[in-house]
């Protein structure tokens, strides 16, 4: 099967849980068979070399066309046409519903959907953004073969909030990435000068992830007795000022942030991590709570959307609009260690009935239709 991928993720400032959906899924699909070309549209518009080195195992082929003016031709007039070198891919696959590209004749369409994020919490999306999410979705629903969700929950958001035919709606859970960069965390805490003691997050410093909150919660804690610093490790995304501004407020504990991390330190601070807090309000599947159980990490994670489906019995749940029960949460995780151990080994073993073998099988069934 010859399938191509529009990977343009891979060449933004922060690739996020979409980088990390292709650049683990792309090389699996390679692995069980399928012959896999690259396209995006950023390479030529920036002059960016390519920004993975795997990338070079595999064909690539560049669009001329950025992707401002782009994304919305696709989504609205399914033109341009895809270049001639992609003419006998069987299969399209667009891992981002933003940008959804024309196919020809007897070519496939298959759309991941991550999340509804900007249909279920609109005011957490910059104007441009929830426009293009909605006409991208509006022309995955019309145009493709089959969508892909990363959860039931995003499944279901799908069916109800859209004229989608169910049977195109597949689900496909996401995995772990569990290859260790072998770095040492004190060594890498020492240079990133960060404190031993840490109750980490990770993700794109942006509204939907709850820092506001987390940050109270943080301060509520910290004020009831926790050591423990906060590291936010991600980077900063749209709408940031109101976090800011949270963060400058003078109060007990000490909150960090590390901007955007290499592969490599990231693992880092997974492993040196006491404990990881993830309360978004709303989450497609939520890849990094997975990324932190699989190297024992003990969790809390909101009890909404997919949270619960991907955690299962292995996190400390919480309501993410509560302060008071996520400062409750991060106080006991990091007094009770026979609890933090319990929950450290259920997450090991939770993360391990994922796999991106397993995601990428279940996708090429998508693409065999």
């Amino acid at each position: 099967m010859k399938v191509a991928v529009h990977v343009d993720q891979l060449f933004g400032p922060a690739p996020g849980g979409i980088g990390t959906y292709i650049r683990e899924l792309v090389p699996e699909l390679a692995a069980q068979g399928a012959e896999v070309t690259l396209f995006h549209s950023r390479f030529e518009a920036t002059g960016q070399a390519m920004p993975e080195p795997w990338m070079a195992d595999f064909p690539v082929v560049a669009m001329d066309e950025g992707i401002r003016s782009l994304y919305p031709r696709w989504n609205l007039t399914a033109r341009p046409a895809l270049p001639d070198a992609l003419a006998a891919a069987n299969v399209i696959h667009a891992p981002l519903h933003a940008a959804v590209p024309p196919v020809r004749s007897g070519q496939r369409l298959v759309v991941t959907v991550h999340d509804l994020a900007f249909l279920v919490s609109p005011k957490m999306f910059p104007a441009r953004w929830r426009t293009l999410y909605r006409l991208g979705l509006a022309a995955a629903v019309k145009r493709a073969d089959a969508i892909i969700a990363p959860s039931r929950n995003t499944a279901e958001d799908l069916i109800s909030r859209t004229k989608v035919d169910p049977a195109k709606v597949h689900v496909v859970p996401e995995a772990s990435s569990l290859a260790s960069s072998g770095s040492d965390p004190d060594e890498t805490l020492e240079r990133l000068k960060l404190p031993r003691h840490y109750i980490l997050f990770v993700g794109t410093l942006e509204p939907r992830k709850n820092l506001v909150r987390l940050v109270r919660a943080y301060r509520r804690a910290a004020a009831d007795g926790l050591k423990h610093a906060l590291v936010l490790a991600g980077a900063l995304g749209w709408n940031s000022q109101p976090l800011m501004r949270e963060i400058a407020l003078a109060g007990p504990g000490e909150i960090l942030m590390t901007g955007a991390l290499s592969p490599e330190d990231l693992d880092a601070m997974y492993r040196g991590a006491s404990a990881f807090v993830y309360v978004s309000t709303y989450e497609g599947f939520g890849l990094p709570v997975l990324e932190a159980m699989a190297r024992g990490i003990p969790v809390v994670c909101s009890n909404t959307s997919s949270l619960p489906e991907v955690s299962g019995q292995a996190a400390l749940s919480v309501d993410p609009r509560s302060v008071r029960e996520i400062a409750a949460a991060l106080l006991r995780l990091t007094s009770d260690a026979d609890l933090a151990e319990s929950l450290a080994r259920a997450g090991v073993d939770r993360a391990a009935e994922f796999s991106w073998e397993r995601s990428a099988r279940m996708t090429l069934e998508v693409y065999d239709g």
